[in-house]
């Protein structure tokens, strides 16, 4: 048999069992080749070899795949055998918001002056500790005391005018109650110079009075006896006619001195007496005083003779005479009805007056009270008890108000220091004024301090997209602390002690917990293998732990969930900056 013959035998030979374990791929058997067609053949035969090349890459490249899915699926098998678990323990849970500040003193006041002029005084230093109301600066102040005494002044004349008015006011409704015009006078009418239908005004004469009940008598002493001689004494007049004596009463002593004939120094002394009945003006007397008589008679006087005039502000008409002609009158008998609206146009005149004269004295005090503010600014006082911290004016210097912004002074009231935290909007509603808060300072290494919430303000600010709310803390002691300085505050929000608790990445959607159980031999949709899930209930949470009331017990072996140790914040709540628990 030739070369080419024995090499297609082989060719076409079949393949042993041994042949088709070494290959990797059995290739199917070909049909014999027609010896007769060969050369016909011939191109076809190339194109059958390119199939086969094209099915063979196939085949490899689906083996390939198929072993990079096996070695994997092994992979994952490894890891998912060897899973991440803890035990449920006990202990202390903290919920925790942290944030960072600056100390900041109590109150912080700038001192400044509403006043012009030369410092005459400033007895204090940098450093100094000053009280409230305590006197810094003394302004001269000379400028403004003729101004001060003005408006005093001023102020005194409105409020007597004001007082005058109020006075006549109330009198008035005395005087023209019941709308009639009343007797200014006591006597009997001896003449009306009115009546019904006459307009009276001021000084308008109404009557003529005239009283004789009471008689006086104008007499001279010597006038060194007239001086010891006082108002009330008794006196005894002798009728020069009849010699009948009567006693009156001194009403008055002149401090003038006149000259008689003779030389004689006198002054004369008025003396009244009750008119027993027939005493006229056509009787003399002579009076004794004590033991001093007096040095010529006179003749007696009746005590009203004279023409009563209205006293009206206004003009009124006469609508009822109420008196007539020898009727005896006293002050405040009615004389005469007025017209209604006259009545009550001459009361609204008065009351005018009251207001326009309680308009000025207004005006006068308000002028009084602008002046001694203004008296008051060249005086400054501490408006806060705490540490002078700066002093940039002294005695000497001269103020110019123009420029208001000038510094004076600045003291600090470092009584109580703050700082403010920075609470995002998710967390500041867990925030209460009294939370205690735990503070620690750069400047303190190791110290660590206590405050407490004291307010919550409303007035956020933005940051990117974010919203955040200043929250004030006090802190509980002073210490070393100085303002200025930067600080770290934990707020404890709230603590449960003794309580079981676990780690946040072992809880679940749904309050559900993997709990260890060997007996589980198989995976239960999200369950591994070799575990449990079992429904609890959640109470405190932290960053890190949450607190279990009910569902699991301490020291359970319970499924740790890696691929969502980064991305806890579905259960937390928003609260993704709070503290930790401790175990």
């Amino acid at each position: 048999m030739g070369e080419n013959e024995k090499q297609q035998s082989a060719d076409n030979a079949p393949e042993t069992a041994g042949e088709k374990k070494k290959g990797l791929f059995h290739l199917p058997e070909l049909p014999k080749r027609d010896k007769s067609k060969k050369k016909r053949r011939k191109k076809s035969g190339v194109r059958d070899i390119v199939i086969r090349i094209v099915v063979l890459l196939v085949i490899l490249g689906a083996a390939f795949y198929a072993y990079r899915r096996y070695t994997a699926s092994k992979a994952v098998s490894a890891v998912s055998s060897e899973q991440r678990t803890t035990t449920v323990t006990r202990g202390t849970l903290t919920s925790e918001l942290s944030s960072s500040g600056t100390i900041s003193p109590k109150d912080t006041y700038t001192i400044t002056s509403r006043a012009d002029g030369e410092v005459i005084w400033a007895d204090f230093e940098e450093g100094d500790q000053v009280e409230k109301d305590q006197v810094l600066y003394q302004i001269d102040v000379s400028s403004m005391e003729s101004e001060m005494k003005s408006a005093t002044n001023s102020l005194t004349r409105a409020t007597n005018s004001y007082n005058d008015a109020v006075e006549d006011y109330n009198q008035a409704l005395i005087d023209y109650s019941g709308n009639t015009y009343k007797s200014t006078r006591t006597g009997f009418i001896k003449d009306l110079l009115i009546e019904v239908g006459d307009k009276v005004g001021s000084n308008t004469e109404v009557a003529e009075i005239y009283n004789d009940q009471t008689m006086k008598i104008r007499v001279p002493f010597l006038n060194w006896e007239a001086e010891s001689i006082g108002v009330g004494a008794g006196a005894t007049l002798i009728l020069e006619d009849t010699e009948e004596e009567l006693t009156g009463t001194v009403t008055a002593v002149a401090n003038m001195d006149e000259v008689l004939a003779g030389g004689r120094m006198v002054r004369y002394v008025t003396i009244e007496v009750a008119n027993p009945g027939g005493l006229s003006t056509s009787h003399q007397a002579v009076a004794i005083i004590g033991d001093m008589v007096c040095t010529e008679q006179a003749y007696f006087e009746p005590i009203t003779d004279t023409t009563m005039k209205a006293e009206l502000t206004s003009n009124v008409e006469v609508a009822q005479m109420l008196v007539n002609e020898g009727d005896y009158v006293t002050v405040g008998t009615p004389i005469f009805l007025m017209d209604t609206d006259d009545a009550e146009d001459l009361i609204q005149s008065y009351k005018d007056q009251v207001d326009s004269a309680e308009t000025q004295m207004e005006s006068a005090q308000s002028s009084l009270d602008s002046k001694q503010e203004t008296y008051d600014n060249y005086t400054i006082t501490a408006p806060i008890s705490g540490q002078v911290i700066t002093k940039s004016v002294k005695v000497g210097d001269n103020i110019n108000n123009s420029n208001s912004t000038t510094t004076l002074a600045t003291i600090y009231d470092l009584s109580e220091l703050t700082f403010e935290m920075s609470i995002d909007e998710l967390d500041v509603r867990s925030v209460q004024v009294g939370q205690l808060v735990e503070v620690t300072a750069d400047a303190l290494d190791g110290v660590q301090m206590t405050g407490h919430v004291t307010n919550i303000s409303l007035e956020s600010s933005q940051s990117n997209g974010v919203t955040n709310y200043p929250v004030t803390v006090t802190m509980d002691e002073v210490g070393d602390l100085l303002p200025g300085m930067n600080v770290d505050g934990v707020i404890i929000l709230d603590e449960a002690e003794d309580v079981l608790m676990i780690p946040v990445d072992s809880l679940m959607r749904g309050n559900l917990v993997y709990v260890k159980d060997d007996t589980v031999t198989e995976a239960q949709g999200l369950v591994p293998a070799g575990f449990r899930a079992v429904q609890v209930s959640t109470g405190l949470t932290s960053t890190d732990y949450v607190e279990i009331t009910d569902g699991l017990s301490e020291g359970d072996e319970i499924y740790v969930d890696e691929s969502s140790s980064t991305t806890t914040t579905f259960q937390m709540g928003g609260m993704g900056n709070m503290g930790g628990g401790r175990p």
